[in-house]
């Protein structure tokens, strides 16, 4: 007997495998960069506890909510604290027919807006610093929210309170960033009346002195966004509507940020003064492109005591597996034939170096602990906390002076301070430009500095340059004594590697000799024309472009060093998302982004190379391509910053 609806069963499994053979026979095989993990994290210099384990305090966990939200029983029946609803309606606008709708599925639309958290707290007397966290955009009824436990009862056992915030009923909206924002600093306050009632678990917890907001995808363009608001006395794009925060938030921690998806006044987010820490995976399937860069180059400090700020890019690591609700489903539930999830690190892994470097860095700037600081600037010093896979990091703090960051005019020549001068010798190319993403037509929107060199011989002339390719970038005397430069100085500069191979350099013509050239073009021209010979392409290296670092005194003292001494150098690292052969090439400019590692070099390393060098009287520092015949880099953010005694 045929069964009813046998034939359309039969038909979508023939479907389904002939979806699974298609898909199989276009898959690219497992494409991985050599990993030189192995060496890179093989010695830690942080002898502090690993703050990626628990700390000494047994926790609790509660709920507080508005009340009202048909589909989220805990926050409904199982509430320590009951929050008034909010209109959100401003900053996450609806139309009618999706107010209707939302209403009816949740309860409520955009005018009463809960205040929904699950939130882990230390037992003790405390007060203890308190962090938010926010989810991003997520299927609304797959509720994101619980997916940081992970991070609440870590975090939690070190002496924080973690309060992961409910904005499900926000996801599937669009330019409503910020209202994400805005909600975060709407649930600062009712934290801070829960710390002032009397006879409830919070009473007298909460130290609202030490705020930080952490945030995942829109959610972490929403911390941005929210330390904007914090500061600001009206809302941007309605000054009708006051705003009256002003909290003590010290840091902001971004997890695959997404950026630009709201601007204030039409503007891109700026923000000032605040503890800053992006992480972004390679292999994110979703924010495909490190958008968090962006944010993290507007972050400026314009006091000494402002702050740090660090990115930290994570090769394997994906979007989603920093929530474990949203796992490695970056597209989705068909993700698993559209990405090359066997490319992705374990996600245990992936929230191992989550702990690490977000407890690390809320110990450092809630806690005081400084320990932890060298991290931000070298991952290496984690070593072996880190799971065994490669990093980049940025970094940049309040002490910073910058010589040349490129981004104030088009004088190639001049830097960012005042009297500071850019000269060059023997390369094959220069130019500024800016930084681009991986995303078609993106950028960083932060200008660079591009040096090409090649030392191979002139042409068929067989003898080498005497003198390697060099940049050098001038140090005022006026500069050094109002930066007060000296042994506990450190200079810094971001580069990234080019997979750019340039051409031999051009003989110089002797202009001792006769010119025959006028000669030898006019009987060229009486020949009969040949084709030009055919270009050869160069081959392909993979030789990293390492090149010395070397640093000149005022009395002509010189200390040179290798760049590889400060941190590895790599040829750009390709990163293969999608499962279909061909694809990554067809959606992006790039297989590989131009992220670029900060090179943080103290000056005692260069007293090391020579003792007579003067750190005080720095008068030049100089980029010398002598390591490598040739190689093409990128060059950012040159600067001096002063480091503490354990940094």
């Amino acid at each position: 007997m045929r069964l009813p609806g046998a034939p359309s069963e039969l038909l979508r499994a023939s479907a389904a495998i002939s979806a699974l053979l298609l898909f199989g026979a276009c898959a690219q095989p497992l494409k991985l960069a050599p990993s030189d993990a192995s060496t890179v994290l093989a010695h830690r210099t942080i002898t502090a506890p690993n703050p990626g384990v628990p700390g000494p305090f047994t926790y609790k966990k509660l709920y507080y909510g508005s009340g009202g939200d048909k589909n989220r029983p805990e926050y409904r029946d199982s509430l320590t604290y009951k929050t008034a609803t909010v209109d959100a309606s401003p900053f996450a606008k609806m139309e009618p027919a999706a107010a209707r709708t939302r209403k009816k599925y949740w309860g409520f639309d955009n005018t009463k807006f809960p205040r929904n958290a699950r939130l882990w707290y230390p037992e003790g007397a405390g007060p203890f610093p308190v962090v938010l966290v926010v989810h991003g955009n997520h299927s609304p009824k797959d509720f994101s929210d619980p997916g940081y436990q992970w991070l609440g009862e870590l975090l939690a056992s070190r002496g924080f309170i973690l309060a992961s915030i409910d904005e499900n009923f926000i996801n599937g909206l669009s330019g409503e960033n910020d209202g994400r924002a805005w909600m975060l600093l709407k649930h600062l306050q009712s934290l801070k009346a829960m710390n002032d009632t009397a006879g409830k678990p919070l009473y007298h917890k909460i130290d609202m002195s030490r705020i930080a907001l952490m945030g995942h995808s829109r959610g972490g363009e929403a911390v941005g966004i929210a330390g904007a608001f914090n500061r600001l006395p009206a809302y941007p794009d309605d000054a009708t509507i006051k705003f009256d925060f002003g909290f003590d938030i010290k840091a902001l921690v971004a997890i695959a940020p997404v950026d630009g998806q709201y601007k204030p006044a039409e503007q891109s987010t700026p923000v000032s003064n605040y503890n800053y820490l992006v992480i972004h995976g390679a292999h994110d399937g979703d924010v495909s492109t490190f958008s968090g860069l962006s944010q993290y180059n507007r972050i400026k400090y314009t006091k000494p005591d402002g702050g740090f700020k660090s990115a930290i890019w994570m090769y394997r690591a994906n979007h989603g597996q920093w929530n474990t609700v949203w796992n490695n489903k970056d597209n989705g539930p068909t993700s698993g034939r559209r990405l090359n999830l066997a490319t992705l690190i374990d996600g245990e892994e992936q929230r191992r170096f989550g702990r690490v470097v977000i407890s690390a860095f809320l110990e450092t700037t809630l806690h005081g602990v400084k320990d932890y600081m060298p991290m931000f600037r070298d991952h290496r010093a984690a070593g072996d906390w880190l799971p065994p896979t490669m990093y980049q990091t940025r970094y940049q703090d309040a002490a910073t002076h910058v010589l040349a960051g490129f981004d104030e005019d088009v004088d190639v020549s001049t830097g960012t301070a005042p009297g500071v001068r850019i000269t060059a010798d023997s390369l094959s190319s220069w130019k500024e430009t800016d930084t681009p993403a991986r995303s078609r037509g993106g950028t960083f929107k932060s200008n660079l500095a591009q040096f090409g060199w090649n030392n191979s011989p002139f042409g068929k002339d067989t003898v080498t340059p005497r003198t390697p390719a060099h940049v050098q970038i001038s140090v005022p005397d006026s500069l050094r004594a109002a930066w007060n430069v000296g042994p506990n100085t450190a200079l810094l500069m971001t580069v990234a590697t080019t997979d750019v191979r340039p051409g031999p350099r051009k003989i110089a013509r002797d202009t001792t000799k006769k010119d025959t050239t006028a000669k030898a073009d006019s009987a060229k021209s009486k020949a009969k024309p040949k084709a030009p010979p055919k270009a050869k392409k160069p081959p392909k290296d993979s030789t990293p472009p390492d090149f010395s670092v070397e640093l000149e005194d005022a009395s002509g003292q010189k200390a040179r060093v290798a760049l590889s001494t400060f941190g590895p150098v790599r040829m750009p690292i390709e990163t293969y998302i999608y499962r279909r052969k061909g694809r990554d090439k067809s959606a992006f400019p790039t297989v590989s982004e131009p992220v670029g590692t900060t090179y943080v070099m103290p000056m005692a390393s260069f007293v090391a190379a020579n003792a007579a060098f003067n750190p005080a009287a720095l008068r030049t520092v100089r980029l010398v391509f002598d390591r490598t015949k040739s190689g093409t880099i990128t060059l950012d953010d040159v600067g001096l910053t002063t480091l503490g005694p354990r940094n």
